[in-house]
Formats: structure tokens, sequence, C-alpha cells
């Protein structure tokens, strides 16, 4: 297995399922509704419905820079704002996340292993390569995920 198979598989597997840390990002939604999905539990933090579009937004980032193309988010782009907080709307957020993250696997296991430690374009950290990139959409799949359990708990 090359190594990009790898961590498409690592990047699937955080969103999935299958994971070695436990539940993945569509385990924990599952059963969300719209209602929960917009909710502010915790005063000044994100909702769910937040996360999701945010997480989406970086999946995005990442399929545009493994092309190419030097993508950077103002702050709207990061969090996008919910709305639309019907019920729908949510189905269609999570329909768009479901799309967005598949591209992003299928981008990441084309990825050529030859071309991992390549800097990505428009990133100025000598660090930033595209193995870097790829294992830390993983990670930030993982991380919100876990705020997304934790915001769950107080609903």
């Amino acid at each position: 297995m090359s190594e990009t198979a790898r961590l498409a598989d690592q990047i699937r597997r955080a969103f999935e399922g299958e994971a070695w840390h436990g539940d993945s990002l569509l385990e924990i939604l599952a059963g969300v509704d719209a209602k929960t999905a917009a909710a502010r539990p915790i005063p000044n933090a994100h909702s769910i419905w937040e996360l999701v579009l945010h997480i989406e937004a970086w999946d995005k980032v990442a399929v545009f820079r493994a092309g190419g193309t030097a993508v950077d988010l103002n702050n709207e782009e990061n969090f996008p704002p919910v709305k639309d907080a019907g019920e729908a709307a949510w189905q269609k957020t999570l329909a768009s996340l479901k799309n967005t993250h598949a591209e992003l696997v299928r981008t990441v296991a084309a990825f050529p292993d030859s071309r991992l430690q390549e800097q990505v374009s428009g990133k100025s950290e000598t660090y930033y390569n595209f193995f870097y990139l790829f294992s830390g959409i993983a990670q930030h799949e993982i991380y919100h995920a876990g705020q997304i359990a934790l915001l769950k708990k107080f609903l």
C-alpha cells in the first residue's frame, strides 16, 4: 500500500469509522438534527453546525492545495455562518460535507507518494509539505469530532 493510500485511509477512518481512537465524525453526528446542530449550549463556543461547516471548509482547502492552488480562508470562510437553521438545510449541509470529504479521500489516494515532501504552494513554513497537510487534515477531523461529542453531552 502506498503512503498516500495509507493517509487517505486514515482520513477516511477519522470521518467514516473504524478508527483506532474511537467514534468517527459521522458516528458522532448520527442522530443530530438541525435544532441540536444549531444549538449553543456553551456561550461563545461554536455550534455543531458551525464546526461541520468549518470541517468542510478545510477539507476543500486540502483538495485545492493538493491541486496546486494556494488558498487561505478569511474569518467567514473559516467558520461559515449558518444562514438557514431548518432541517432541510442541515441535511443539505451533511450531504455536502460527505461529498467534499469523499473528494478529499480520492484526491489524497491519487496523490503521488513522490510529492509528499514537496512544499505546499503558498505556505512559507519549511515543514508545510503535503505529508503535513494530509496528516493534519485527519487530526483536524478528530479534534473537531471531539468538540462535537462534548457539545452533544450538553444538549
